[in-house]
């Protein structure tokens, strides 16, 4: 006679925990049809909660819902929710590319749309268009990326959350755009017209040292993540700033360097003109890590020419 094989309960439980979050209407339900400003403002309040025994008890509940993986953090306690969310990594978990001829990915991602731009018009999703220019809050802005290269990099809420500097280079100015917190996760995408340029968001310019390429890295918000903080600027944008707020400046970045963190996860969108183009491997649904080929820059012969081997940078 067969013996009843004992129930792995664990398991039953995450498959039920993925039927429920595949479900696409229910997911964009619980996530979207909400009071989704005060759920954000209401979690930043409860993650900064000092307490290591609710934020143990708040890690356990978060990896019922997602991969979350800290075998490479640098701290293996935390004495908040926010700790955890914002965790620095161990010395070398993140080797970064240092050939000049390419573009390091700025982060830890799920590759969204990507490619070449048709004009200054880019895709969130198929079928689902935005502007440049609405994403910007500036045409002038918009223009020197017409017919350029962008990729759209998710940051799930497990990955590693703070973003780097893709190439040397200088931020020149940060500019702020207050917004909503709508989901941003490929559900939504194929739901909300543009999304982006609805959500609280900052558009970061950086000219490179090579070339004098001018790329802007826009950070996105989203429900539960509308705070960011920026190193360049010392200061941490959030809901609480109200219109687009311009902030010039003059912070020299390294490729690799830390140029701040999301207070959750969300998304960064890279732009660059014409000419750059995506690194092999580059497409919808890739992962990514920081630090790995994202973006091949024009006259990469030339790059290339002046390109010295030497030991990876790594992030700490």
């Amino acid at each position: 006679r067969d013996v009843p094989q004992p129930i792995d309960k664990p398991m039953k439980a995450r498959r039920l925990r993925d039927r429920l979050l595949q479900h696409e209407g229910l997911n964009f339900l619980l996530t979207n049809r909400v009071p989704r400003i005060a759920l954000t403002h209401a979690m930043g309040w409860f993650s900064r909660i000092r307490s290591p025994w609710l934020a143990r008890a708040s890690i356990a509940v978060w990896c019922q819902f997602t991969e979350l993986d800290l075998s490479d953090a640098k701290a293996s306690r935390f004495d908040s929710l926010h700790d955890c969310f914002i965790r620095e990594l161990k010395s070398g978990a993140r080797p970064v590319d240092v050939d000049p001829a390419v573009l390091a990915s700025p982060c830890d991602a799920v590759v969204g749309a990507c490619g070449d731009m048709q004009g200054t018009t880019v895709f969130q999703a198929k079928g689902f268009p935005y502007r440049l220019a609405d994403l910007f809050g500036d045409e002038t802005a918009a223009e020197p990326y017409r017919d350029g290269c962008y990729a759209t990099l998710r940051l799930r809420s497990d990955m590693y959350h703070r973003f780097h500097a893709p190439h040397d280079g200088r931020i020149e100015r940060v500019t702020h755009h207050s917004g909503d917190t709508w989901n941003v996760n490929p559900i939504a995408l194929k739901r909300i017209e543009r999304l982006y340029c609805r959500n609280e968001r900052a558009t970061i310019r950086l000219r490179l040292d090579a070339g004098g390429h001018v790329l802007t890295l826009v950070p996105v918000a989203a429900i539960l993540v509308a705070s960011l903080r920026l190193h360049a600027i010392d200061a941490r944008l959030h809901l609480g700033w109200r219109g687009p707020q311009r902030i010039d400046c003059d912070a020299r970045v390294a490729k690799g360097q830390e140029l701040g963190w999301f207070e959750h996860g969300s998304t960064i969108i890279v732009f660059a003109p014409r000419g750059f183009s995506l690194c092999p491997g580059i497409e919808t649904g890739a992962m990514l890590r920081m630090g790995q080929r994202l973006m091949q820059l024009p006259d990469t012969s030339l790059s290339r020419a002046a390109f010295s081997m030497r030991p990876c940078r790594t992030s700490t």
